[in-house]
């Protein structure tokens, strides 16, 4: 991610007060960023995905924008939203779809899917998300960890920054959230 987070400040602050073109500003400044994230988590959706990575961008500007009283922090902030709706998006998009066909296929879900660079498809996403929110009932902060290095594709130190801890805890919640989402995604059948 960029390093001129000044004009980012700026323009956040902006958005807080109210100025409904800095939400746009902000899309604008941070556009090659997110449609690396997007691009980044489409490449682990099964191949011939119809969702572009423009299109997730826009939808979640759509979905930004709306928000009514913002109150952007950080940029580093800003991304974990981002990451937060990019998630959410995808997540409707796979059920929309699921929704859409019948039955289902017995699948196993690698360990560390985002370490792994592998294709998974809706059914892979719906699973992993239950299974984060289910993480995030035992462990928030862990979660939140989980969410921002695999949606967003933050780093340590990044991560450790958007939650006010070190990042030796980044660190530790990160091998934790692994274990824990492992033994969970090898005891829940696909369907």
């Amino acid at each position: 991610m960029g390093d001129e987070s000044e004009p980012i400040t700026r323009y956040l602050r902006d958005w807080n007060r109210g100025d409904g073109e800095s939400a746009g500003r902000v899309i604008a400044a941070l556009y090659a960023d997110l449609h690396r994230i997007a691009e980044n988590l489409l490449r682990a959706e099964r191949p011939g995905h119809t969702l572009q990575p423009t299109a997730l961008i826009n939808e979640a500007y759509l979905r930004l924008g709306s928000v009514q009283q913002a109150e952007w922090q950080s940029r580093a902030h800003f991304f974990a939203v981002a990451a937060t709706t990019l998630r959410r998006i995808l997540i409707d998009y796979a059920r929309a779809h699921q929704a859409e066909r019948r039955g289902g296929r017995d699948e196993r879900i690698p360990l560390d899917l985002a370490e792994a660079k592998v294709n998974c498809n809706y059914d892979d996403l719906l699973t992993i998300d239950e299974a984060l929110t289910q993480l995030e009932e035992a462990d928030p902060r862990a979660a939140r960890v989980t969410e921002l290095r695999f949606f967003a594709g933050l780093q340590e130190s990044e991560i450790a920054e958007e939650l006010s801890i070190s990042e030796i805890t980044v660190k530790r919640d990160w091998k934790f959230a692994r274990a824990w989402l492992a033994s969970r995604l090898r005891s829940q059948p696909i369907e």
